[in-house]
């Protein structure tokens, strides 16, 4: 009996054992584990991202630059997937049956459950053929995209170029997943999260045949994607295409600025590239084949590009002389073609002499400013020349130079100006002299400014003292106000009562009378007071390079203005003329002497160096 009554309790044990398991995990199948629930759901319900199309970019005028065009991408649910004829869906998409295999691996180690891209971009004429067929593709479907197009040919640096967020790119911002677009230069990147909008999602029930047969829970947890926010731009695109017209077959820049806001009018870097280039399936053999172009038309020079600033450096000498007290505007010094100092000789071409400051300027001597760059690092004010150097090249850096301008400008470089203790490892001692830097005096040596710093300079001193932050964007769709650092006035070191000589200066360098040696003549322009300075920035590895800074009027100045080009020799040959013309069609939008278009228009300074190098090899 006892036996019995044991066995019973060992039954009804594992009874209750077998209960209690199955109670467990249907707990775990229904509560902890939703593998299960998720491939469930997989089978009836489809994830739809809605991507929000990209905000438009307009001009400062209201014209439209960049705007959105529909694309589709094919994608794929791996668990989805069963047999179909590949090649009806080849035949459709013009891809191979290799193709297919290998990219459905792909999704399937990517996830079994989540979709991905299987195809992207598909024209609207394949997307229509297809979407007749669809049910007979399981575990296919298409989700509607949008690819940037452009009104003009033009401003692909301003403007840059969307691509597909990579594997770092998704681990350091959740918002982005694989088969996502991003802006990866200029203005595109720069205010990416105003112009990508965002995400949506719809959730779709679909039948055995993957075909949608309505929303799931009547839309209930749908999420609507937001539009882009549609940003103006502060270029002038007439500017723009007039300015890169004008740089054809020329290697350089141009950079124009509003005076009184920082706003760019005009950035150009030349050459450049059509930016229809770097959008559609095609951008990656195009990246590739701009990227080996031995003339570099994806960097861009106006911001990126660092050269000597040549002459026109003196202007920024002679405001720290009088700063520092050891220059006025009646100081004046002689030129015998040259500046001497024991065997030491700087020569300069020959001309009246001798000068006050304004009308070394206009004439651009190196004798003079020789002697205003040692008499500011050779004051007595400072226990020594390394002191002295200090003050100089803080005064320099308050124009902005040595730094980022922390434009809203993608890839923007600092330059070089060099600190004491730079100079310090290059004499392997503290007691150099003034003499061992005199290249700095004309703008020569180690310094090294970009285009952008040089018309934001120019900016500077068209406004006597202060600048704002060079930008890009004027105005946010939705938004009151840009960041606050491009409304703020940012100051110079030195008073505006210093400027106005040197500004007389820039005038005569280009209004002077015939025969007064003035450098810039070329870029008058008849009823307008143009105000400039020309530079020539010596080259080791060829010509040396064009260089002219202007701004316009002088009097309420509306442009301020830098040209280089590369291997263009004197800044009056080249740069002058060619920013003459940008200034005129600004101001006035026409051209008065339609000869100088002509003569800039038939400059073909790539072939003719080339040629020249050619020659002498």
């Amino acid at each position: 009996m006892d036996s019995f009554a044991g066995r019973k309790n060992i039954i009804r044990f594992l009874i209750i054992l077998v209960g209690l398991i199955y109670i467990v995990r249907l707990f775990i199948l229904q509560v902890v584990d939703s593998s299960y629930k998720l491939t469930a759901s997989n089978n009836v319900l489809r994830y739809e991202t809605q991507y929000p199309a990209r905000g438009l970019i307009y001009d400062r005028n209201g014209n439209l630059i960049v705007y959105n065009e529909a694309t589709y991408d094919i994608m794929v649910n791996p668990l989805q997937l069963a047999p179909f004829d590949t090649s009806e869906f080849c035949s459709i998409l013009e891809i191979t049956k290799e193709y297919i295999d290998e990219t459905i691996k792909l999704a399937r180690a990517y996830s079994l459950y989540k979709p991905s891209i299987f195809l992207k971009q598909v024209s609207s004429l394949a997307y229509a053929q297809l979407q007749e067929v669809m049910f007979k593709f399981p575990g296919f479907f298409v989700q509607p995209r949008t690819l940037r197009k452009y009104t003009y040919q033009n401003a692909s640096h301003v403007i840059g170029y969307v691509g597909e967020v990579n594997d770092k790119i998704i681990e350091n911002n959740s918002y982005y997943i694989q088969g996502d677009y991003i802006g990866v230069s200029g203005l595109e990147q720069s205010y990416e999260e105003f112009l990508r909008g965002k995400k949506g999602v719809n959730i779709y029930m679909v039948d055995v045949h993957n075909r949608i047969k309505g929303s799931f829970n009547s839309g209930k947890f749908d999420v609507r994607a937001e539009v882009g926010s549609n940003i103006i731009s502060t270029i002038d695109i007439n500017l723009q295409k007039y300015g890169e017209k004008l740089m054809q077959n020329k290697i350089g820049s141009i950079v124009a600025i509003e005076p009184s806001t920082g706003e760019i009018l005009a950035l150009v870097s030349s050459p450049g590239y059509n930016p229809e280039l770097l959008v559609g399936r095609s951008r990656a053999d195009n990246y590739y084949k701009l990227n080996v172009d031995s003339l570099k038309p994806l960097f861009n020079r106006a911001t990126m590009a660092q050269y000597p600033p040549g002459s026109t450096f003196k202007i920024i000498n002679a405001l720290i002389g009088q700063k520092e007290g050891v220059t006025s505007q009646y100081t004046t010094y002689g030129c015998q073609g040259g500046y001497y100092a024991g065997n030491f000789r700087l020569g300069c071409h020959i001309h009246n002499s001798p000068l006050n400051l304004s009308q070394s300027i206009q004439i651009s001597c190196n004798t003079y400013y020789c002697n205003v760059f040692r008499n500011i690092l050779d004051n007595r004010n400072y226990p020594s020349v390394r002191m002295a150097y200090d003050s100089w090249r803080n005064h320099v850096m308050s124009f902005g130079f040595g730094q980022p301008l922390n434009s809203d400008i993608t890839s923007e470089l600092k330059g070089l100006i060099p600190t004491k203790e730079y100079y310090d490892k290059i004499y392997r001692t503290e007691n150099w002299r003034s003499l061992n830097i005199i290249s700095l005096a004309i703008g020569q040596g180690e310094l090294g400014t970009t285009p952008l710093q040089m018309a934001n300079m120019t900016a500077t001193v068209a406004n006597r003292g202060f600048y704002y932050i060079p930008h890009i964007v004027k105005e946010i769709e939705g938004n009151n106000k840009l960041d606050q650092k491009f409304y703020k006035k940012n100051y110079t070191t030195i008073d505006s009562v210093y400027f106005g000589p040197v500004i007389h200066g820039m005038e005569l360098a280009v209004n002077g009378e015939p025969g007064s040696g003035s450098t810039a003549r070329t870029a008058q322009i008849q009823n307008i007071i143009v105000c400039g300075k020309t530079g020539t920035a010596q080259n080791p590895h060829g010509e040396d390079h064009s260089i002219f800074i202007a701004f316009a009027p002088k009097e309420n100045p509306q442009i301020a203005i830098s040209v280089y080009i590369e291997n263009g020799g004197f800044g009056g040959t080249w740069a002058a003329p060619l920013a003459k013309l940008m200034i005129e069609k600004y101001l006035n939008d026409s051209i008065s002497q339609p000869y100088w278009e002509e003569y800039i228009l038939n400059c073909d300074l790539i072939n003719k160096n080339a040629k020249k190098s050619q020659h002498l090899e």
